[in-house]
């Protein structure tokens, strides 16, 4: 008992430690402005059980709307800087558990925030309630509260997901009593617990690979996209990307076949986690070099390791009686425009098409460059796994994530998560890292404006004026820390 005593002392002078450094407090004003701007009629879905509060407070207003924005985009900026700030400090002086910790806190109950997708979520668990599969239904065809909060176009299509994601949407809507709002809310458990994951495994992983932790635990495990959109968004891709740190750290350890059904659940969260199967064949197999006799030998350590992810991923679809019918589903998340470079072009081409009145072309081009898109990410993926998927498997996954993330049919800032959580365990140069952080510094800017179309154009103004400024000043900074 003395021995966990000392390390609950020991973890909570952790925690006291952490908060005693002023980027960590600047860090956590950020978070607490950011759960203040977003309970607003501007980012809040109209079934909102805040929106009667918000009338009795005559806070429904296009001038309470534009504060909200700025309040959201000023909340962003201090973490950013935070974020910045902590650079020398995080893992030598500070554990990243605990700057992250703090930082959370004021998420945990908070609505989700920068994404509706949790709506979604407990939408879908309601239909499981009620005897229905998510992927042959939308939430549509139950009326009400769940179906109200979610965004109008998800309202009508099926779940992409994986079944365990929908099956644990639907235990957590039994949790929350089955309270639209609160069903919601609780989608963030499994999101904490992926990030847990995450921030446990990867400095983890950095030191079995034989490089200083530092680098990953403030670049992966304190990153400002993760806070907000893992845990503020709720997202299910923190417990898919928990299950890859996960497998990655027990591949390394040794533990092939855990780190495969690590990689079946994963997959069955979210689909793009079978990508790791392959490194996970890689580590650990003495895989010597290309030549035919050395690619016969590793062939049946590959296609057992792909087998057996498929295998827990077919038992778990096979378990929750959910099926494989998210194969119906792949269209869905690029039925609406995007950062994806290709998704961008196609609404180009489509507006063309549609004002010269072609409008056969017009509704057939976006599937058509999408599917173009696709084929520019399996051919990089397969450049990437020859160039680097042998000597380097983790530089293979993180630019082979972000491949799929860009080259997808939908890119969504918490995507790009997937690959840039393994860059610092890529062994990417300085540069590389810093042009990481600035891109996710502007991502983050945009992410606060993007839920605010609603709102005057007023506010649209001030969120592009604050990116703006924000690039100027983060860039900046950028360069100071590099320099010091």
């Amino acid at each position: 008992m003395s021995g966990f005593a000392g390390w609950v002392r020991a973890r909570w002078q952790d925690f006291v430690r952490a908060i005693r450094l002023a980027p960590v407090r600047l860090g956590l004003l950020g978070t607490v402005l950011l759960v203040v701007g977003s309970l607003s009629p501007a980012y809040l879905p109209q079934a909102s059980p805040y929106w009667p509060v918000m009338r009795a407070l005559g806070l429904d207003t296009a001038w309470a709307r534009v504060m909200a924005t700025v309040l959201v985009i000023g909340a962003v900026g201090l973490l950013i800087i935070a974020w910045y700030r902590l650079r020398p400090a995080v893992y030598h002086d500070v554990k990243p558990w605990a700057i992250l910790c703090w930082w959370a806190i004021p998420l945990i109950a908070a609505p989700p925030i920068f994404s509706h997708d949790a709506y979604s979520y407990a939408a879908q668990g309601w239909l499981i309630e009620n005897g229905l599969n998510p992927y042959e239904v939308s939430p549509s065809v139950l009326p009400g509260t769940f179906a109200d909060q979610v965004a109008w176009l998800w309202r009508y299509t099926p779940a992409p997901y994986g079944p365990l994601a929908l099956t644990l949407a639907h235990w957590l809507d039994q949790l929350a009593g089955f309270n639209p709002y609160y069903s919601a809310v609780a989608q963030r458990i499994p999101a904490l617990i992926g990030v847990a994951l995450i921030v446990h495994y990867l400095p983890r992983i950095a030191r079995q690979i034989g490089i200083d932790p530092h680098q990953t635990a403030w670049f992966s495990a304190i990153n400002p996209l993760l806070v907000i959109d893992l845990i503020g968004g709720a997202h299910n891709d923190a417990l898919m990307m928990g299950m890859v740190a996960l497998a990655i750290s027990w591949a390394y350890k040794g533990w092939h076949w855990p780190a495969v059904v690590a990689l079946g659940v994963g997959m069955a969260v979210k689909q793009p986690a079978v990508l790791a199967a392959f490194p996970v064949a890689v580590i650990g197999s003495s895989w010597a070099s290309w030549r035919w006799r050395d690619l016969v030998r590793f062939l049946p350590r590959a296609l057992t390791t792909l087998g057996g992810v498929l295998a827990v991923f077919a038992g778990i679809s096979w378990a929750t009686g959910l099926g494989f019918g998210w194969l119906n589903a792949v269209s869905v998340p690029g039925m609406i425009v995007t950062l994806a470079p290709f998704s961008l072009i196609g609404w180009v081409c489509q507006q063309v098409f549609l004002a010269l009145g072609m409008t056969t072309a017009a509704a057939s081009v976006i599937p058509l460059l999408q599917s173009i898109s696709l084929g520019i990410a399996a051919v990089l993926m397969v450049w990437l796994a020859i160039r680097f998927g042998r000597t380097e498997p983790l530089r293979f996954l993180a630019w082979a994530y972000l491949a799929f993330a860009v080259f997808g049919p939908a890119l969504h800032t918490w995507y790009l998560l997937w690959g840039a959580l393994f860059l610092p365990l890529a062994k990417v140069s300085e540069r590389v890292l810093r042009t990481a952080a600035a891109v996710t510094s502007v991502l983050l800017v945009y992410g606060a404006g993007n839920l605010a179309w609603r709102n005057s154009e007023i506010a649209i103004a001030l969120a592009g004026v604050a990116a703006g400024g924000a690039w100027i000043i983060l860039r900046r900074r950028a360069q100071a820390v590099a320099s010091a």
